[in-house]
């Protein structure tokens, strides 16, 4: 598969989040290019998951829009806690690259939310003490400009025109802050999936488009791009479609009279192809990922949220492996509590999720887990694993099941 596969973007090792939901302190480091994240209904993969969609709606349409849409603190903040909510991520923007700190605490005034603080730290050498090299508080703050900011620079005061507007997201905009314009280009660059079947079947207007819409209704302005630029891709994501769906002949994105666009689908023996409307869930979901899987301009980072919704369990094991080619080129966040998709999984990709008894997420990474990797060398799959109830948690009927130890160290 080509050279995209090999494209350097920023990657994210670490994330912190306090009092959004039911994530009122939890960390995650050591983040690999593809996470899995796993834990029974409730535990709180989809807040997690909601926080990168929480972070890009901020930076793509405004911090009150992305408030508003999730009730504001009285939803928002956990439960029985106190103060602002608070993301911290941990990235590099290449691999040799030293480690960047994004910290963003957001707060609630009788106006609507306000930037309580945010700030961007990294560290000079590998002796140097880490500062930060943008700091502000309400609106208000100071800047170091140019490529590499050192402490000892000059530190450009500046004033935004609300507290509730991103530091980072209008620095961003100005080239003479590339460090800070790099980070606004990763988040705004994030593509979170909630694909649905009945979306794909939308007819949309008719027109190229370059990438997979958050809900997939784009779908057939998707293969249109692809059909005109891309058809060497198509193919190739033909093909695979053609691989898991039995008689698969060809898709095609037709234009209407009206200029709407039309996505057919084409199965063996017959001559006429279907619209979309009457291909089966299976089919179109699948068709969907292999499209987002295979993005030619992939984005830096790609959330999927239960992909194995509507998809035969056999198909599974084969979509986490095309989901680990992927992230060669995008850093691949994944929400799951398959089996059959964790079969594929490696003990440091998965983190497991539960609800502790004051109610709050906690998470481990499997590796860390005792017996887990003991299990995993001696041939045992991580799926099986979990169905058996060796992870402690994840069985709904087993309410009497508590979650292994942590190794020390």
């Amino acid at each position: 598969m080509a050279d995209r596969r090999k494209l350097s973007s920023p990657r994210i090792e670490g994330l912190t989040v306090r009092n959004y939901r039911a994530l009122a302190n939890v960390t995650f480091t050591n983040l690999r290019p593809l996470t899995v994240l796993l834990g029974p209904n409730g535990s709180g993969k989809s807040t997690v998951f909601d926080v990168f969609a929480f972070l890009s709606e901020a930076f793509g349409s405004g911090l009150r829009k992305a408030w508003d849409r999730r009730g504001r603190f009285k939803e928002l903040r956990s439960r029985g806690c106190e103060g602002p909510i608070e993301f911290e991520i941990r990235y590099r923007e290449k691999h040799s690259d030293p480690i960047i700190t994004y910290h963003l605490s957001v707060d609630e005034s009788p106006r609507g939310p306000v930037v309580a603080a945010e700030w961007l730290q990294w560290r000079r050498g590998a002796s140097g003490k880490p500062f930060r090299f943008l700091d502000f508080t309400e609106g208000k703050g100071e800047v170091i400009s140019g490529d590499a900011p050192e402490s000892q620079d000059k530190r450009i005061k500046e004033e935004l025109d609300s507290p509730e507007a991103l530091a980072v997201n209008a620095l961003g905009q100005l080239a003479k802050h590339p460090r800070v314009a790099a980070l606004r280009r990763f988040i705004t660059g994030w593509s979170l999936s909630y694909l649905t079947a009945d979306h794909t079947r939308t007819i949309p207007e008719a027109g190229p488009q370059e990438h997979l819409s958050q809900t997939g209704d784009n779908l057939a302005n998707v293969i249109q791009y692809l059909r005109e630029q891309h058809p060497d891709l198509l193919k190739e994501i033909l093909g695979r479609l053609k691989q898991r769906v039995p008689r698969m002949d060809r898709v095609d994105a037709d234009l209407m009279g009206d200029g709407r666009l039309l996505l057919l689908l084409k199965d063996a023996p017959f001559d006429r192809p279907i619209l979309a409307k009457w291909a089966s869930d299976g089919t179109l979901k699948m068709l969907a990922y292999l499209v987002a899987l295979y993005d030619p301009a992939p984005p830096a980072l790609l959330g999927l949220e239960e992909p194995e919704n509507h998809l035969h369990p056999r198909l599974l094991y084969e979509l986490a492996e095309e989901c680990r080619e992927a992230s060669g080129g995008s850093q691949l966040i994944v929400t799951s509590h398959s089996p059959f998709f964790l079969n594929a999984m490696r003990p440091e990709e998965v983190w497991v999720l539960n609800r502790n008894a004051k109610g709050y997420t906690e998470a481990f990474r499997a590796d860390e887990l005792m017996g887990i990797p003991e299990h995993v060398s001696a041939g045992g799959k991580l799926g099986q694993l979990w169905m058996e109830g060796f992870f402690g948690v994840g069985d709904p009927t087993r309410p009497d099941l508590t979650p292994l130890k942590v190794r020390k160290g």
